[in-house]
Order: C-alpha cells, then structure tokens, then sequence
C-alpha cells in the first residue's frame, strides 16, 4: 500500500469519526462542515421510503430546524452512533467510496441500525462527504426517531 492511500484511509476514518462525534454532541455546524457544498445525503427508511437532501443547507435541516437550532430529537435525547466494518475503496487518489454498519444507542437502548454507503472526494485540500446513503434496516417499536 502507498503512502498517498494510508493517508487517505485515514483521513477518511477520521472524516466519519468526527461527524459521529460532532452530531452526537450536538455541534452540527461541525458537521456540515464535514461535507461538500453540493452534496447529497438520502435517508433510506425499512420500506424503502427515500428522502434526498441537495446541496449542504439542505442537508442541514435533517439537524436543525428553520432558526439554526438542533432538532427536538437531538436536543432532548442522548444519541450515540457507533460505525464499524467500515471498507474504504478508492477510485483515484482523490475520489473513494465506502460503506459501513451503523447502530444508534439513545437512553432507553438500540434505536436503530443500519448501513452508510457513502462518497468522498478531496477538496481545498482535504476529503469530504459527497454522497450519504443512510439506509435503515431495522428500528425498535419505541424510537423516538421512529
């Protein structure tokens, strides 16, 4: 393995390491800044139900509301996200695609889980999210994100 692709794995495990850590926290301008201008993110429910989020302030809204603040279920329950498995392919040395499991902890236990399947790509000098497919694939009867 190169020098140029240990480094971009790397960078691309901190990428989803830092939005799992800003999002859960509550620091989603964090996140947002985690993603290109002009990304996409689709969340992808058990039925097969799309929603698809264009471009960075769009994709904000999934976080917060109208007047820039965290969402009612962000701000009122604790969240933790936990990745794993995740595989890393590369396109080229500023393209890559990668995908990985998901589970959702909240107070009251496992929320959700799923898989990311996801596209990065380098610019201004460091890797972005381009792509965000959030696909669920089961949730508990009582989520408070059900």
């Amino acid at each position: 393995m190169e020098l140029w692709e240990r480094t971009a794995r790397e960078s691309i495990r901190d990428l989803l390491a830092r939005y799992n850590a800003h999002g859960d926290s509550g620091r989603f301008e964090e996140v947002m800044k985690l993603f290109a201008d002009d990304a996409v993110m689709e969340l992808v429910t058990t039925d097969g139900t799309v929603q698809r989020y264009a471009g960075r302030e769009h994709i904000a809204t999934v976080l917060m509301d109208g007047d820039g603040l965290v969402s009612a279920v962000a701000a009122h329950h604790h969240v933790r996200h936990i990745t794993a498995t995740h595989q890393i392919d590369f396109v080229d040395q500023t393209h890559a695609r990668g995908r990985s499991h998901f589970l959702v902890l909240m107070g009251h236990g496992l929320a959700h889980w799923g898989r990311y399947v996801d596209e990065y790509e380098v610019r201004n000098d460091g890797w972005v999210i381009t792509i965000r497919r959030a696909l669920t694939d089961g949730m508990i009867d009582n989520s408070p994100t059900r």
